[in-house]
């Protein structure tokens, strides 16, 4: 039986408790323009949840400390579904930079090719926005497997459009891409497969980034429908279980970090979102009443602590 609590235990006492949160991650809603093997949000072109601008407006004052807090944070992360597609989303990102905050945005490349989309690459440069871009493998065939035929050629013609603007090569315009492995095992070296990766992106077609972010598949959403269907999600928890690494656990994400989910409900990371897991009800908006709390865990959290760790900024441990 994997029980993480106990886990965690034998080296914390009394579990996980949140710091000081540095940083607020904001799922912004459910609509993709892919439909990914791996998504633990199961996120599609059809789905329409989507945060209300109102609800945008109490981040933009969350983060900037003028809602129940003394300072501003060091970053807002904005995610999805495709977070592009969010109609205000252009308003939020030019509120968030208006109040000097740091913005980074998680897009999945293909979708700055979709239409109404012309100008956003532009957009994001003049308001110096970091993009972190998954890219689960630097050859097509692996890209095709999970994100479906025609990604791939998409992601290379953004990824050069994105450095002819100064991304990955011009301070300030941060770009990252993201590995996630394409089955049921741990990734392997981020040092290494950064390596891979900006090797074979620069000879093939001259593309340059800053750094790959390796992150493990969790065990949930459809990559955890697709385990159970094929019979591995049992092998899959117990190789997550075996590599628990306590190195791991000062770097967790969900120690400096909180979600909030497109209806403004708190949590505690954005894997917790998929499970419906969310902070202690009634939790307070004030983020200074966030730091002290027991963070809601599980046994799909053994995916963060497995090998060299993952969280939503890469390994956590031997990337150096």
């Amino acid at each position: 039986m994997h029980v993480f609590k106990n886990a965690i235990n034998t080296y914390i006492p009394g579990g996980l408790i949140r710091k000081n949160v540095r940083q607020i991650q904001v799922n912004i809603g459910r609509r993709c323009n892919l439909n990914c093997t791996h998504c633990h949000l199961e996120c599609t072109p059809e789905r329409t949840e989507e945060m209300d601008p109102s609800l945008m407006d109490m981040v933009v004052d969350l983060a900037s400390g003028t809602h129940g807090g003394s300072e501003s944070v060091e970053m807002v992360d904005i995610t999805g579904g495709s977070p592009e597609l969010h109609p205000n989303f252009r308003g939020f990102v030019s509120a968030l930079r208006q109040r000097q905050i740091p913005v980074q945005v998680r897009t999945n490349f293909a979708v700055l090719l979709e239409a109404g989309q012309e100008s956003t690459m532009g957009f994001l440069r003049d308001n110096q926005v970091q993009l972190v871009g998954s890219m689960p493998c630097y050859l097509e065939e692996n890209v095709r497997a999970q994100r479906g035929a025609g990604t791939y050629e998409k992601n290379i013609w953004v990824l050069r459009r994105l450095n002819q603007l100064g991304y990955g090569k011009e301070e300030g315009l941060l770009l990252n891409l993201v590995y996630n492995p394409g089955g049921a095992f741990l990734p392997g070296s981020q040092a290494g497969l950064e390596n891979d990766y900006k090797e074979a992106l620069l000879q093939r077609f001259g593309i340059v980034f800053n750094h790959l972010l390796v992150i493990a598949n969790m065990p949930i959403g459809r990559f955890g429908q697709m385990l159970a269907n094929r019979g591995l999600l049992k092998r899959y928890m117990n190789e997550l279980a075996g590599a628990f690494n306590p190195d791991t656990i000062a770097g967790l994400m969900c120690r400096h970090q909180i979600s909030i989910d497109y209806d403004g409900r708190l949590y505690d990371c954005d894997f917790n979102i998929a499970l419906e897991m969310p902070a202690s009800e009634g939790e307070s908006p004030k983020l200074s009443k966030l730091e002290g709390r027991q963070i809601v865990v599980g046994d799909h959290c053994f995916g963060c602590t497995a090998g060299a760790g993952s969280s939503c900024g890469g390994a956590l441990t031997g990337t150096g």
